[in-house]
């Protein structure tokens, strides 16, 4: 439908870009999509960092006091509802009193995406052999340059992995940017959802058939990438 030349999704009027065109013309569209790209790629940096840190700390450290805690702490996004999250995440804004923007739709991104960064990243530590970092480690190098430069180029592909499907994620939700944004931040699917309403524009099927290409661009990307980590693997 987005190359339909009729505006009617019911009546085929020929083969048209004239959507495409008409959609980099509307700038509330355009800077609602830099927007959520600008917040995905952030929070998906962060969240892979983060996760990254979490998977060190259960698969390296042992049974600390608080492992489970933490274990439970990190996952707990897996099992609540994004309306519970967002609603916790909006009472805790208004308790601590920050302004909603683009700084807390990162925030509430990063709690979204970071649990699942860190259990695919966890995966990936476990798979690793613990005796190479120690011969790493034997031959003179300190804990963290044998994890920097054996453990780290290991699971490269999975914290390529990771950051693409924080990045999906966040670009994706609706749930979540709807309690932690305010009005200067409007996200693409917020727009997209509230321009839906009143009525479906084919500049709307124009951006979702991009959005929808570029998700499936990342996730494509992330295959490549486990294949890629399977190989080496073998």
């Amino acid at each position: 439908m987005s190359f339909n030349a009729s505006r009617l999704v019911s009546v085929w009027g020929g083969f048209s870009t004239k959507w495409y065109a008409a959609l980099f013309d509307n700038e509330l569209l355009i800077a609602s999509a830099k927007i959520s790209l600008a917040a995905a790629l952030l929070s998906a940096t962060i969240a892979t960092f983060l996760g990254l840190l979490a998977a060190v700390a259960l698969a390296r450290f042992g049974a600390f006091r608080s492992r489970m805690l933490f274990f439970g702490a990190i996952h707990a996004p897996l099992v609540l509802p994004e309306v519970v999250l967002g609603l916790a995440l909006l009472s805790c804004f208004v308790a601590l009193g920050i302004g909603r923007g683009f700084a807390t739709l990162v925030i509430g991104h990063v709690t979204l995406t970071m649990c699942f960064t860190t259990v695919a990243l966890l995966a990936a530590l476990r798979g690793c052999d613990p005796a190479l970092e120690e011969a790493a480690m034997d031959l003179g190098a300190t804990p963290v340059q044998a994890f920097a430069l054996v453990a780290l180029p290991q699971i490269a592909p999975a914290m390529a992995s990771a950051f693409l499907l924080a990045f999906t994620l966040s670009l994706d939700d609706l749930v979540i940017a709807s309690f932690a944004t305010g009005p200067g931040a409007t996200t693409l699917p917020m727009r997209i959802y509230s321009q839906v309403r009143l009525g479906v524009s084919p500049q709307i099927n124009a951006i979702s058939t991009l959005l929808l290409g570029l998700v499936a661009l990342a996730l494509g990307g992330s295959a490549l990438a486990m294949q890629a980590g399977k190989r080496r693997g073998l």
